[in-house]
């Protein structure tokens, strides 16, 4: 159902409209409680859809509200009218905790109402008592920074009502005693446990049960459904709605959660908890010691060839016949500790434990060996010491149509969904049909905030020319120079983001900040401190960041975000469609690319009273013919190809 259909039908106007209307008027609490505030007819809107879906018995609302809409708000007031149970997911764990400290709390004091309210997380984000006490029992083992961390945990958890881990002050988000204590499934014995009674992670699920709104974040939305998380059963109760923020990023989400990963590391780990489950209970069982630490052993030496091979496409790495021999080779090696485990179960509590994750990880070893999945990706990516491997599936509608159906309401909405203006990308990724569709566009005056800018003499950005490098560093001088700063540039190659930085450094009179030299939240506090900073970034600066008003007045893009044609995932989607006689081009790499260059130019606007200025350094978008989709999806800026004028528009901005 698009925007014009969903307007011409004809709804009795609720109570629960009629209090969302009131709400946003010129005399409503938003009015009273805001200071400054005005109506904005697409927030309006947005809150009158999300309203008019929750009055339904059930439906799908897809909503793309630009920037500046407030489209925070725009859900969450109807909701907490409602009195109904809606839970709310987002994509980052920063936006979560915003929403629960910040907005909710707000919007509470300003409706005078009190809702019970939760906040939900994943397992790993809540500290683990019984971790905790095995990790100071063998505290001579640790080296004397991390114990003394550990001992601050233990004084803070004493004390703490919730248990999660990000809200610690005392310890470094950098230390490694969190991992050290942090919950996970491999190490959780459920009832079993002698901490089970306080276990923060139990408690916080408790808390959802009867909470009218309930924050979580799209993985663990996911897990709920796909892995119900063994040991606490399902983690969230059937709310009456639930509304997706940032909901751009499901489509990616789902494909991880409804294909296969197998952690090395938690292999690893389990390895180590076999070995002290011999060291404190069963020293009369040499063996068991012995065969555990050959599997670690083992397991780390396969680890580094796979690495060594340079090849991340797992099919193609089983090809070598000689790296297929060594990998059958290691689950021969862990069936037989599969087998020694048998033998003993009974005589150790937390050794059957071990062994039914045992059975668990090589089930899942096993169906990457064979690999005999045609409509999947399989992939071995870098994560830490060890690699993870990944099977993810081509297509996953099937999977999405069976999630998103039932007797409840959906709404999915995000600053980036529409290409070309329309939805449909979107929601034939995650299945979706008979939904309503809605674009509100952006209240900004973009004509007067923005101006887009193409340069005129670009290399071809395919060829990886020394010309096209210079060109792109005359450019950004040029621009930061100009800008006094307050730049950010944004890359789709680690690579190209390592040569612009070495040759910017000692060229550019303003501080450099470099992605990979510290965190991403780090990097971004100095670069809000100093005023005058440029950062580089790739991937993870494209979306999620947000620095308001003159402290960034421009964003350098390389080249148009499309993905890389080696990609594995996007190698087995295109095959498939060719097989099915589309065109992967239009069908998957075109509508990626214009949700990523949304995202990266997202970060430039942020409120009325921003200005700034984009700069594509790719004449693709001018001189291709699938040019007009970006074009038609970016916010209506003014443009101009005169690098001049993209320079004079930055110096006239305070």
């Amino acid at each position: 159902m698009t925007i014009s259909s969903l307007s011409a039908r004809r709804f009795t106007i609720s109570r629960l409209t009629k209090e969302v209307n009131l709400a946003f008027s010129q005399a409503g609490v938003l009015a009273r409680g805001i200071s400054g505030y005005k109506p904005r007819p697409q927030q309006l809107q947005m809150a009158q859809a999300v309203a008019e879906t929750l009055d339904r018995p059930a439906g799908k609302l897809v909503l793309e509200a630009g920037t500046g809409v407030g489209k925070t708000f725009g859900y969450l007031i109807p909701a907490l009218l409602s009195g109904k149970q809606v839970i709310v997911s987002t994509g980052s764990k920063n936006l979560q905790e915003q929403l629960f400290y910040k907005d909710i709390p707000a919007l509470l004091a300003m409706l005078d109402i009190a809702p019970k309210i939760a906040l939900l997380k994943g397992r790993n984000n809540y500290l683990c008592q019984l971790r905790l006490q095995q990790q100071l029992d063998s505290a001579q083992s640790l080296d004397s920074q991390t114990l003394d961390d550990l001992l601050r945990l233990q004084q803070w958890a004493a004390a703490s009502s919730d248990g999660d881990l990000g809200m610690i002050a005392t310890v470094s988000e950098q230390s490694p005693a969190l991992a050290l204590v942090a919950s996970t499934r491999e190490s959780c014995i459920g009832k079993r446990c002698q901490f089970y009674e306080q276990c923060f992670t139990r408690k916080a699920r408790l808390k959802t049960l009867d909470a009218k709104i309930i924050v979580i974040n799209h993985h663990l939305f996911f897990a709920d459904w796909v892995l119900k998380d063994t040991g606490f059963a399902e983690l969230l109760p059937k709310a009456d709605m639930l509304v997706f923020d940032e909901a751009h990023q499901l489509p990616d989400i789902a494909v991880s959660y409804f294909g296969q990963q197998l952690s090395l590391a938690a292999m690893d780990r389990l390895l180590a908890r076999i070995e002290e489950v011999y060291l404190n209970e069963l020293r009369d069982t040499v063996q068991l010691g012995e065969l555990a630490r050959r599997c670690m052993s083992r397991l780390a030496d396969w680890a580094q060839a796979c690495l060594q091979s340079g090849q991340n496409d797992w099919r193609l790495l089983l090809a070598d016949k000689v790296l297929a021999g060594r990998s059958w080779q290691l689950l021969e090696e862990f069936q037989a500790l599969q087998r020694l485990l048998l033998a003993h179960v009974g005589r150790s509590e937390a050794l059957d434990d071990c062994f039914e994750k045992w059975l668990e990880y090589l089930a899942k070893l096993q169906l990457f060996l064979e690999c005999d999945n045609p409509s999947a990706a399989y992939s071995l990516e870098l994560s830490g010491r060890l690699p993870m491997l990944r099977m993810a599936p081509i297509d996953v509608t099937q999977e999405c149509q069976q999630l998103f159906n039932g007797d409840c309401r959906w709404v999915f909405t995000s600053a980036t969904l529409q290409v070309n203006r329309e939805l449909r990308h979107f929601a034939k990724a995650l299945g979706l049909t008979d939904c309503c569709e809605m674009i509100l566009d952006s209240p900004f005056d973009y004509q007067r905030q923005a101006l887009f800018c193409v340069p005129r003499q670009l290399a071809d950005v395919r060829s990886d020319s020394d010309y096209q490098l210079q060109r792109l560093l005359s450019i950004c001088l040029q621009t930061i120079e100009a800008a006094k700063g307050r730049t950010f540039i944004l890359f789709t190659s680690h690579r190209m983001l390592e040569r612009v930085a070495l040759a910017l450094r000692g060229r550019c009179h303003y501080p450099l900040l470099v992605q990979g030299s510290a965190g991403k939240q780090s990097l971004l506090k100095k670069f809000r401190q100093l005023g005058n900073a440029v950062l580089l970034g790739t991937g993870s600066f494209w979306e999620g960041v947000d620095v308001r008003g003159h402290l960034l007045s421009c964003v350098i893009i390389d080249k148009l975000p499309f993905v890389s044609p080696d990609d594995n995932l996007y190698r087995a989607r295109a095959a498939e469609l060719h097989r099915r006689g589309g065109d992967p081009f239009n069908d998957i790499s075109l509508p990626q690319a214009v949700i990523a260059l949304k995202q990266g130019f997202g970060r430039l606007i942020r409120d009325e009273h921003d200005r700034g200025v984009l700069i594509l350094c790719d004449n693709r978008i001018v001189n291709r013919a699938y040019g007009s989709a970006f074009l038609n999806s970016l916010p209506p800026m003014a443009r101009t190809r005169d690098i001049n004028k993209a320079l004079a528009f930055l110096q006239k901005i305070k």
